[in-house]
C-alpha cells in the first residue's frame, strides 16, 4: 500500500476544504459569527496558552485554515484584554461581539453569542490564580548522553532536518520534532520562535489524550469500558441509546447520526455552542457496535459519560489534572472546556511537543509513573486492539482513540500506534523500539499534509544503522 493512500483518507477525515457537508445550514450571519469565534478561541489561546504575539498568530494560527471562515478571519480585528485575560471580536459592523476568556489551566473558553465581558466571573474557575507553568524541567528523560553512535545521531539530524522541509508533503509546515525512550530525548527541533513551553493546538490528538483520562477513570474504577455510558439525557427506558457503552464511544461505533462529515462540529468549536446541547441530542442510526464512523461527538460523550460520575463540576475539572498532567509532568497542557465546562477533548487542547512526549512514555511504561499505576496495567493493550468495527482500507486501523499501524502498513512495526490530528499534529508510540515520536505543525487545509507514516518510517532507519 502506497503512502499517498495516506494523504487521501486523511483529506477526508480532516481536512476541512474537503468536506462541502454543513455549508448548506448555516446562514451567513452563522458564519460571520464562527469567523469572529474562531479568531477570538484561536487568539485567545495562542495569546495565553502559547505566549505568541499577534504577527505569529496571524502567520501559524490564522493562515491555511477551515475555507468556510478563512477569508472573513482576515477582515476582522481581535482585541487581546492582556488585564483581564479574555479577546473579543466585533462583527456585523460592531453590532456584536465573539468573547473567548482565559482560566488558569484550562485555557481559554469561547461564550455563546449573546454573551458580553460583563459575565465573565460566571464561568467555572477551579484553580483560582494559579502561577504560571515554570520551564520545562526535562524530566523524565535524562541529561546524561544517550547511547547513539555517531552515524545513528548524524542521520536522525538530517531526517528531522527534512521534517521542517517539504520533503514529507507540500502543505506541511512544521513546527516541532521530538524523538524520544523514556530515558533520553534522541532529537528535538523547533521552528524559529518557538521553545519546549511554546503550546500549540492539537486538534484530533486531543481525542487520545482524552481516551488516557478515562484510563485513569478506569484503573479508578469511576468507569468500566463494557458498561453503558448511561448518560442522564438517554435514561427514558424507551430510548435505545441507553444500549451504546463506553467501549463503543471510545471505538467511534456509537452508531448516533453525526450528518455526513462526523468531524463537523462547528457550532461547539467555533460556534459557542455546548457539548450538552449538540453532541447528546443526537439520535441513533444503526446498531452500536456495528459500524466505524470518525465522530467528534464519540469523543465528547465518553468524557461527558465521565462528568456525569462525578458530584460538583469543580471535581471534574480538577480530575485530569490532579490525576494524570500534574503527575506526569505535563504542565503546559490547557484541556479547553466549553462554557458549561464540558471538556472539549475532541479537539481543543493546547499542548507542547515534550508533554506529548510525556504521555507516550506514559504508555511504553504500561500506564506507570515513579512507581504510581495511573493508568490500567493492560491499557495500551486495549487501546491498541482493533475495534470491532473498522476503517476503510487505505487509513490506518482503529483502536481504542488511537489509531493503528498495523497490517496496513508493513513498514512500520505491527504494534505501532499515533495519536493524529488536523493540520499535521502526530504523537507515534512504537513499543517494539521503545520509542515515541512527536511532530507539531500548521499544515495548510486541502494540500497533502505531513505523512507521518514515511517520517516514523525514516526515524527507524537512522536508529537501526
Amino acid at each position: 500500500m502506497r503512502p499517498l493512500s495516506v494523504f487521501a483518507l486523511t483529506s477526508i477525515i480532516f481536512s476541512a476544504a474537503a468536506l462541502p457537508v454543513g455549508h448548506a445550514e448555516e446562514t451567513e450571519t452563522t458564519k460571520r459569527a464562527y469567523a469572529a469565534g474562531y479568531l477570538a478561541g484561536f487568539t485567545c489561546s495562542a495569546v495565553f496558552n502559547g505566549n505568541k504575539e499577534m504577527d505569529a498568530i496571524r502567520r501559524d494560527e490564522l493562515t491555511g485554515i477551515y475555507d468556510l471562515v478563512a477569508a472573513q478571519v482576515q477582515e476582522l480585528t481581535p482585541n487581546i484584554d492582556h488585564q483581564h485575560k479574555f479577546v473579543g471580536v466585533s462583527y456585523d459592523d460592531g453590532k456584536r461581539q465573539r468573547i473567548s476568556v482565559w482560566r488558569p489551566k484550562l485555557g481559554c473558553v469561547d461564550l455563546p453569542v449573546g454573551a458580553s465581558s460583563a459575565e465573565l466571573d460566571k464561568l467555572a474557575n477551579p484553580f483560582g490564580d494559579s502561577p504560571a507553568p515554570s520551564a520545562d524541567s526535562g524530566e523524565p528523560w535524562s541529561a546524561t548522553p544517550n547511547s547513539l553512535t555517531a552515524a545513528q545521531q548524524q542521520a536522525l539530524a538530517e531526517v528531522v532536518e527534512r521534517a521542517f522541509s517539504k520533503a514529507y508533503g507540500s502543505g506541511a509546515r512544521t513546527s516541532a520534532v521530538l524523538v524520544a525512550t523514556p530515558e533520553h530525548i534522541l532529537a528535538e527541533q523547533y521552528q524559529a520562535g518557538f521553545t519546549p513551553e511554546t503550546a500549540q493546538r492539537t486538534w484530533s490528538v486531543a481525542k487520545s489524550i482524552g481516551a488516557s483520562v478515562i484510563g485513569v477513570a478506569v484503573q479508578q474504577q469511576l468507569l468500566e469500558v463494557d458498561a453503558p455510558a448511561a448518560l442522564e439525557n438517554w435514561s427514558h427506558e424507551l430510548d435505545p441509546r441507553r444500549h451504546i457503552t463506553l467501549a463503543n464511544l471510545l471505538h467511534m461505533a456509537s452508531g448516533l447520526d453525526s450528518n455526513r462529515a462526523g468531524n463537523r462540529t462547528d457550532r461547539v468549536y467555533m460556534g459557542g455552542g455546548l457539548v450538552s446541547d449538540t453532541a447528546t441530542e443526537r439520535a441513533l442510526e444503526v446498531t452500536p457496535g456495528e459500524r466505524w464512523k470518525y465522530a467528534n461527538n464519540d469523543t465528547l460523550l465518553a468524557l461527558r459519560t465521565l462528568r456525569e460520575r462525578f458530584a460538583t463540576v469543580d471535581d471534574y475539572l480538577r480530575f485530569p489534572y490532579e490525576q494524570l498532567l500534574d503527575k506526569v509532568g505535563m504542565h503546559h497542557t490547557f484541556l479547553e472546556t466549553d462554557w458549561q465546562s464540558d471538556f472539549i477533548l475532541s479537539s481543543q487542547v493546547w499542548t507542547t511537543a515534550r508533554d506529548l512526549g510525556r504521555l507516550g512514555v506514559l504508555h511504553l511504561q504500561n500506564g506507570q509513573w515513579k512507581g504510581e499505576q495511573l493508568l490500567p496495567s493492560d491499557w495500551l493493550e486495549y487501546i491498541s486492539t482493533p475495534a470491532p468495527a473498522q476503517p476503510p482500507e487505505g487509513a490506518p486501523g482503529y483502536g481504542a482513540q488511537w489509531w493503528l499501524y498495523n497490517e496496513r502498513f508493513p513498514e512500520l512495526p505491527n504494534d505501532t500506534i499515533a495519536a493524529r490530528g488536523n493540520r499535521g499534529q502526530f504523537l507515534v508510540i512504537i513499543p517494539t523500539h521503545n520509542l515515541v515520536i512527536v511532530r507539531r505543525g500548521y499544515d495548510i487545509a486541502g494540500e497533502p499534509g505531513f505523512n507521518e507514516h514515511d517520517f516514523a518510517r525514516d526515524v527507524l532507519r537512522a536508529l537501526a544503522l
